[in-house]
């Protein structure tokens, strides 16, 4: 079933190109021009989300918000602002609104924000809908993302941890490299808490700047320095009663980190300008792709704001150690590009299936998500043939689908007689399926270690392959 969409924008030009271009992309679509208008139409359907602008003829974007969520509560919310409203936007988001749209418009911010917003008004859906069973037993779970659901005994443990933590109040740090779902697993750990009805706020660390870092933890007040034109509310206050998700915690300067420390301390935060303390009742979560003891010896990181955040830590595996939880989270994939893309997709040719398992995966399962949609794209048929992968990938299956392939292979030279130069092939071709056993048959690696390039390493798989 399609997902409906109710924009809100007086400038009729806007909203007829928002329409098409939503409409174009699988969602079923209205409009209004008012706010009035707008509350009409919601009385009479039922939308899964309100892309709304600001400033509007007959009233704002806060009281649409306000109405929407006291009497739609299971409608997402995008507020749409000019460059000017910005900041005041952010204020909103502790109001409900999933998220903000500066003008000028994207396309692709737009849909990657939409979807966001779809699914997690989904989860929160799913959550409140369990929420007096799940008072019941400790066994119900509510699972935000796909990067968790799996066979693999390292996907059964990370999620026995996320069961296990999450109903407490600890503070949590979580590692992987990036790519593998550190946000989406907060999120889920943020959804099966005792939080779960109030703000989950994420906050990219690693943008930071020493100017801007106080203001965006803490917010200020109006006119409490030059260009401070508006009060603003830091992160800290938009998240008090639930969560705050903090990533790349590692790339926070040493300078920031003690500011950031007495807050976690003392649980009071002060805007910039203001003499008033406001309490806290925030739980924390951080994540990072860095070793954070490692950067505690080279003084990087502090080591008391390390252990303030290390009540609990959990590791997200990388993907290539899930094993054929990659196939399933694959179809996951799938099936949300076949309603991105309206098109009826089945499935991966074994050829794809084996280049999924033995690809490295640098990206992680981010990596796995961006070429699903995109051989999506390029596929007409009903299943994804290896000619629609990128060069990256299938380098994997090019001459070989697997390892078992390639211990099959059989130098010409093995069965003649051992004199010198027969002897010579047999030990290249050894050579060759040691260097590409060590790399994960990664072609273009092997080629570097072999000191020789791409081209002369294909050939030579192919003379000991098919020569006669």
């Amino acid at each position: 079933m399609k997902k409906k969409i109710l924009i809100v924008d007086d400038e009729v030009n806007i909203g007829l190109l928002l329409s098409k271009f939503l409409t174009r992309n699988g969602f079923e679509v209205a409009n209004a021009i008012t706010g009035s208008s707008a509350l009409d139409i919601m009385s009479n359907e039922t939308f899964d989300l309100i892309l709304c602008d600001y400033r509007l003829d007959d009233t704002d974007g806060r009281e649409i918000l306000i109405k929407v969520k006291e009497n739609y509560p299971t409608t997402g919310v995008i507020i749409i602002t000019g460059y000017s409203d910005i900041k005041l936007a952010v204020e909103l988001i502790k109001l409900g609104a999933y998220d903000y749209i500066t003008k000028p418009l994207y396309p692709d911010e737009i849909l990657n924000t939409i979807n966001k917003a779809l699914e997690t008004q989904r989860a929160l859906n799913e959550n409140k809908g369990s929420s007096s069973k799940r008072n019941e037993t400790d066994s119900e779970y509510v699972n935000f993302t796909e990067y968790i659901d799996g066979n693999s005994e390292v996907s059964a443990t990370l999620l026995k941890q996320i069961q296990l933590i999450a109903p407490t109040s600890y503070s949590i740090i979580l590692t992987g490299k990036s790519g593998t779902g550190k946000e989406c697993v907060a999120k889920t750990i943020h959804l099966n808490s005792l939080r779960k009805d109030k703000p989950f706020i994420a906050m990219d660390c690693g943008s930071l700047t020493k100017e801007l870092a106080g203001s965006e933890f803490f917010g200020h007040e109006k006119g409490s320095f030059t260009g401070a034109l508006y009060t603003k509310i830091g992160h800290f206050e938009q998240a008090n009663g639930g969560t705050l998700f903090l990533d790349e915690i590692g790339n926070l300067s040493y300078e920031i980190q003690a500011t950031l420390l007495r807050t976690v301390q003392e649980r009071k935060v002060k805007r910039i300008g203001s003499t008033k303390e406001i309490d806290l009742d925030v739980r924390i979560i951080v994540a990072t792709n860095e070793n954070l003891v490692d950067n505690i010896g080279k003084g990087t990181f502090r080591e008391d704001l390390y252990h303030r955040f290390n009540e609990f830590s959990i590791h997200l595996p990388s993907l290539k150690k899930r094993g054929n939880d990659i196939l399933i989270f694959a179809d996951k994939f799938l099936a949300v590009a076949n309603q991105e893309l309206n098109k009826n997709i089945r499935g991966f040719s074994d050829g794809v299936k084996n280049c999924f398992l033995n690809y490295s995966w640098p990206g992680n399962v981010r990596e796995l998500k961006n070429v699903i949609r995109r051989v999506a794209l390029l596929t007409d048929g009903n299943l994804i043939q290896v000619d629609v992968l990128p060069l990256e990938l299938s380098n994997y299956i090019k001459d070989f689908d697997n390892e078992e392939s390639l211990k099959q292979m059989k130098p010409k030279a093995i069965d003649k007689p051992k004199d010198l130069k027969n002897a010579a092939q047999e030990a290249e071709y050894d050579t060759i399926l040691r260097v590409l056993k060590e790399v994960n048959f990664n072609k273009t690696k092997a080629a570097q270690i072999l000191k020789i390039d791409r081209k002369t390493l294909y050939n030579k798989i192919k003379a000991i392959k098919f020569d006669e």
